[in-house]
């Protein structure tokens, strides 16, 4: 992938050519009162969103624009101007390409160092959280498009989709234009809508970042940052969204919180979790079970308890520091397998006798739940088990609540209700196609 827009890439041509470029569905506005774009650098929300901040405002739709960095890592080389300056002249370009989008949008800048978003990722996650927690449940959040390869893009679109609710969300690439080519497997083409725009006044926006699309003097290092034939993507008459940002939270995020506890649930040490998995092993109405698959499995504390109860066990985490625990914690089972694996992307191949969603599905978005949902009823064997497990607490980092996941299994599985285990802090639900109880299974009934 290539970041760098004072070098070639993909030419603007290049994708008007694409038919499929044309036939992105229209970006609907009328149920909007209002909106919030975030944007991780200065510019990116001109350059990505300028046309529907501007088509917002010429509406009266209210307008708030988030910036997360200032943006100073933009000239690293240059014996002119000091970061300091630098974030100065970058907040002032902000304030004037807004101006010129149209009148009343509202400017927000957190100020957080530039390339550091990761690093810095919990006080984002926080800031963030309280601006788009504050809006309207009819806010229509515009975010980075996490796929964009760009970190600072990818943090800062996870947080807001991490706290966006029931809010509707949509991402803008930037980077994509750049270093994929219309056939590149990450273009997300189904996913895509697009915005007639009026392109004169987005023109001026990104004529206001002078300090990007002209030299800031003549000296080494002072280059623009922006070359002609990047800028040609942002230009036209079209914006070209990402309906649904991403399925779930990424891998990084879960590596993150690895990297700090290795155990960061306390799985392995709270008397909470280990009774709570005693009650969900005990919830399952055979006492033995063929084939089993566990979606998010962590470090493996359940994954032992099902091996007990399986001829065979597939775990799967999207974390390799989970996984490598996880397969450490089971490296004397062998009727265990660890993998590396995203379910929302890659479910596995086969038929499972039992699967088992344990404090997973809140990391989904409800679209990428329901697809789960889906694949693991169509691998289910007959008389097969599905086992769901959720904590009821509210988390304003995940996607959605432990309640609106087993509402949703509910709703779409289809298969007969076996048992419900209700707590103040979790809930279990067990579902086969096996519509039996334990003991007419057993004989007694």
């Amino acid at each position: 992938m290539n970041f760098d827009a004072t070098l070639p890439g993909t030419s603007a041509a290049t994708w008007e050519q694409d038919y499929r470029l044309a036939e992105a569905p229209p970006l609907g506005l009328g149920r909007v009162t209002s909106v919030l774009v975030v944007a991780a650098h200065p510019d990116d929300e001109t350059l990505g969103a300028g046309g529907l901040i501007a088509e917002c405002a010429a509406r009266g739709i209210p307008v708030h624009v988030v910036i997360v960095t200032d943006g100073a890592a933009s000239h690293p080389e240059s014996r002119t101007h000091s970061p300091e300056e630098l974030v100065g002249i970058r907040a002032r370009e902000a304030r004037s390409a807004l101006a010129a989008l149209g009148d009343n949008v509202r400017l927000t800048t957190l100020g957080f160092a530039d390339g550091q978003t990761l690093e810095q990722r919990e006080a984002v996650a926080s800031a963030l959280s309280e601006i788009i927690q504050a809006t309207e449940p009819t806010t229509l959040i515009v975010a980075p498009w996490t796929g964009d390869g760009h970190r600072d893009h990818r943090v800062v679109g996870e947080e807001c989709i991490r706290v966006a609710g029931e809010r509707r969300l949509i991402g803008y690439p930037v980077w994509l234009w750049h270093w994929a080519t219309p056939e590149s497997p990450e273009v997300p083409w189904s996913d895509f809508v697009s915005l007639d725009i009026d392109p004169a006044r987005k023109r001026a926006a990104i004529a206001a970042y002078a300090s990007q699309v002209a030299p800031l003097s003549d000296a080494p290092g002072d280059e623009a940052m922006l070359r002609g034939d990047f800028l040609e993507h942002f230009q036209g008459t079209r914006e070209v969204y990402v309906e649904r940002v991403t399925a779930s939270l990424a891998a990084d995020y879960f590596d993150a919180v690895y990297a700090k506890n290795s155990d960061p649930w306390r799985l392995a040490t709270r008397w909470y979790e280990e009774r709570k998995r005693s009650i969900t092993v005990a919830s399952l109405p055979n006492a033995r079970y063929g084939s089993t698959l566990e979606i998010g499995c962590s470090i493996g504390m359940l994954t032992t308890m099902l091996a007990a109860r399986s001829d065979s066990v597939l775990a799967l985490d999207v974390s390799a520091s989970a996984v490598g625990s996880a397969s450490e914690r089971t490296r004397d089972l062998d009727n265990v397998e660890v993998r590396l694996t995203d379910a929302t992307t890659d479910f596995p191949d086969g038929t499972f006798d039992l699967i088992v969603l344990s404090e997973v599905g809140y990391y989904f978005s409800r679209p990428a739940l329901e697809q789960v949902i889906s694949e693991a009823r169509s691998h289910l064997a007959d008389g097969g088990t599905i086992i769901a497990c959720h904590w009821r607490h509210p988390v304003s980092e995940y996607l959605q609540t432990g309640d609106a996941v087993h509402e949703t299994i509910a709703a779409q599985l289809g298969l007969p209700h076996l048992a419900r285990h209700l707590e103040t802090d979790f809930v279990i639900d067990v579902y086969s196609s096996d519509d039996r109880s334990v003991a007419r299974r057993e004989g007694l009934a």
